[in-house]
């Protein structure tokens, strides 16, 4: 046993001794590639400096003139508008991406067509005021629900389209205002015949039933001012009786409830009927973040500093690789 240690201690002597060498050769070559990649640069540093200005302008001027923007326009369609509003956004998109400027200028009014990259409508998702005083809807929802999952059955496309309110979206390579895309979009979107004939009539109904419940409501006012000045000056057992027997007072105030709220809602129809398109809000220039976003000056001259160096390392392999091949 005692013959046996002092090789075991040479042995570990050994991989010790090994291991560093194979660590300073590691360091060593580090070392090495560091140093031949200061030459390289210094070699051939008025091609990286040329590299870098050439990057550094291309990539100042990508960055000035290739920002986009996303702008939102929020309008409820009335009178059953939605497919057909559907349609004409559609229609803008493809025409902006077959490249008709004419379509888009002409027909549109849009005075810098270039300006407009895409476009897109999609509703805006509110279950609530979609089943709001609408029992129909409701059943539609809950019969639809039986059959699949409920948020599918709400971004279902049937469904989503029948909701109040949608947001149209598009991009824009430079900040606009109202006045140059929203509203000659807008005023294209509200240039059919047949809605506007519908707005008309609709506007003319709903002022009319306004008008008819406000008569209503103060007939009803009428007959309960009369009731109480007959309550007021009668004896107190008949009052007593007439409030135990007469439902139709009841009704009455029932009804004159119903009519107030409808009046309510329907003020409220009045402002948004205007219009068959009628647009709510617009939000305009919101800044699209991406990485490339003022990047450009810093990325391009990064690239064309690697692409240099790829080449220069592909023709140092391939003229090893050719002169191997000669030797051969």
């Amino acid at each position: 046993m005692s013959t046996k240690a002092p090789q075991n201690n040479s042995d570990q002597e050994i991989d010790i001794f090994d291991l560093s060498k194979t660590i300073r050769n590691f360091f060593d070559r580090i070392s090495a590639s560091i140093f031949k990649s200061i030459q390289f640069f210094v070699r051939n540093w008025i091609i990286v400096l040329i590299l870098v200005v050439l990057g550094f302008g291309l990539g100042w001027f990508l960055d000035s003139n290739k920002k986009t923007f996303q702008n939102q326009v929020i309008v409820t369609p009335n009178f059953g508008s939605v497919d057909y509003l559907y349609s004409k956004i559609d229609l803008i998109e493809s025409k902006i991406v077959s490249g008709d400027t004419v379509f888009l200028k002409k027909v549109v009014g849009i005075s810098n067509p270039k300006a407009l990259k895409k476009i897109e409508i999609k509703p805006i998702a509110d279950v609530y005021k979609f089943i709001e005083d609408k029992e129909q809807n409701f059943e539609l929802i809950k019969l639809m629900a039986e059959v699949g999952e409920v948020k599918k059955v709400l971004e279902d496309n049937i469904t989503s389209k029948n909701y109040t309110f949608h947001t149209i979206s598009f991009v824009s390579n430079k900040e606009t205002d109202d006045k140059e895309i929203v509203a000659p979009l807008m005023q294209y979107l509200n240039s059919s015949e047949y809605f506007n004939a519908l707005q008309k009539i609709g506007y003319k109904n709903l002022e009319q039933q306004i008008a008819k419940n406000d008569t209503i409501i103060a007939q009803i006012d009428d007959v309960l001012n009369g009731f109480s000045s007959t309550v007021k000056n009668g004896p107190k057992n008949d009052k007593l009786v007439y409030y135990n027997e007469n439902t139709q007072l009841n009704d009455l105030i029932k009804t004159k409830q119903t009519l107030i709220v409808d009046q309510g809602r329907n003020r409220l129809k009045l402002v948004n009927y205007d219009k068959a398109i009628k647009e709510i809000n617009t939000t305009l220039n919101i800044n699209i973040v991406k990485l490339t976003n003022g990047n450009f000056k810093i990325l391009l001259p990064a690239v064309f500093i690697l692409l240099f160096i790829f080449i220069h390392l592909f023709k140092k392999f391939y003229n090893s690789q050719l002169l191997k091949s000669q030797i051969k």
